[in-house]
């Protein structure tokens, strides 16, 4: 059967001849439109060149690249709080304690007075074993108003026979080895040489000569090398008592002394303000004293020992109330040598904790008499010889 087409103008029109290969345009589109599945094809007869073959593959087509926009990225966190560790918390504290120590420490070292107490002379007893220590107490009322002397009964300077005088006079020595310290009292009427001065009191040299004469006057007696030297005195003894809040001390019996009017009452503890500590060590006309100096230099060396351990202890260092008051009263009361620095003194203060327990030998030098004037010279000199070598006091000399 043959097709006839029929054109616009009604005649008839013959098919169009097949192309070469006796197919049609028709069969040739069929075989171009995709199979299920497998897509459409991009090339169609459209934009197909004429005569151009298909590739066997081809890219899907893709969208151009779009351009971040803010909501693309997640929301930013809130910056994190620095979080203190224990370590980190400790450290700083560590640091401004630290720091506080060194101001202290610097405060002291530049508040504290300086006197040139020692010196070198013909004839000075060479550096042993250990280190000596000479601890003066004087009777200076510098800055005592005449009230602070009437309360503390200091007593009138005339009558004393005019002049600074001391009161204490010791020689703290701290051994370089395992031995124990030893703190030892030189009794204020004790007679010796002075130089320039003959013989006499050993208190008269503070008197006559000041700190620098009394130093060699307690090196030519004793034979002992003085590397340090500390004084305090009245006014700044007292200040030091009350600034720590009073200083507890067992008081075996009442204690009346009929030259200062100051009274003691017995008990144990109890807390001794600047007033009565002052009357304590002081104290030798009493029936609580019959050995009259012996015994006050004995009490001397007991609330030494207590006072050290009262200032050394947290009760006092981590109070403010008391440890701020110490520091400022202890510059105005304390007087070193020029060439002493705060750490000697420290080292000072650790050795002489050991008073009260025992870890200090305390003693008198041995004396002849009930009145102290005149040293036991046998006696005497072991002692001195077991401070120059660093070795153990001999029991049988010790005084207490």
């Amino acid at each position: 059967m043959v097709m006839t087409y029929r054109g616009d103008d009604g005649g008839r029109r013959m098919p169009p001849p097949r192309p070469p290969g006796g197919r049609s345009r028709d069969h040739q589109r069929a075989q171009m439109m995709p199979l299920p599945g497998r897509g459409r094809s991009p090339y169609d007869e459209r934009t197909r060149p004429m005569g151009s073959r298909e590739p066997e593959y081809a890219p899907p087509p893709q969208d151009p690249p779009r351009r971040p926009v803010a909501d693309d990225y997640p929301a930013s966190r809130p910056p994190r709080r620095r979080r203190w560790s224990i370590g980190k918390v400790l450290g700083a504290l560590v640091l401004v304690f630290v720091v506080f120590l060194a101001g202290v420490w610097v405060y002291l070292e530049f508040s504290i007075k300086r006197v040139d107490a020692l010196e070198d002379y013909s004839g000075r007893p060479v550096a042993a074993s250990g280190t000596n220590w000479l601890i003066v107490g004087s009777d200076s009322r510098e800055g005592l108003t005449e009230q602070d002397e009437e309360r503390l009964a200091t007593g009138d300077v005339a009558a004393a026979g005019g002049g600074q005088r001391t009161d204490t006079i010791m020689v703290a020595h701290l051994p370089d080895n395992s031995t124990k310290p030893t703190l030892l009292s030189l009794p204020r009427d004790s007679q010796v040489s002075i130089p320039g001065h003959g013989k006499n009191k050993i208190n008269a040299a503070f008197s006559l000569g000041g700190p620098k004469l009394l130093a060699q006057t307690v090196e030519g007696a004793t034979g002992l090398h003085i590397d340090h030297y500390a004084e305090i005195g009245f006014g700044g003894f007292a200040k030091i008592v009350d600034a720590i809040g009073g200083v507890d001390m067992c008081i075996d019996k009442d204690m009346n002394d009929t030259v200062t009017g100051i009274s003691i009452k017995a008990g144990c503890p109890q807390t001794l303000d600047g007033r009565s500590a002052l009357g304590f060590v002081r104290m030798r006309h009493s029936d609580a004293t019959p050995r009259s100096d012996l015994d006050r230099v004995a009490n001397q060396r007991k609330f030494i020992g207590a006072l050290v351990s009262e200032i050394a202890s947290p009760g006092t260092l981590l109070n403010p109330f008391d440890f701020f008051p110490l520091l400022s009263s202890a510059p105005d009361a304390l007087t070193m040598d020029s060439g002493d620095h705060v750490h000697n003194l420290a080292g000072l203060a650790i050795a002489m904790r050991g008073i009260s327990s025992g870890g200090v030998v305390t003693t008198t030098v041995p004396v002849t008499s009930g009145s102290a004037e005149n040293w036991d010279k046998a006696k005497s000199k072991q002692l001195f010889d077991a401070l120059k070598n660093d070795t153990e006091v001999p029991p049988g000399i010790v005084v207490n």
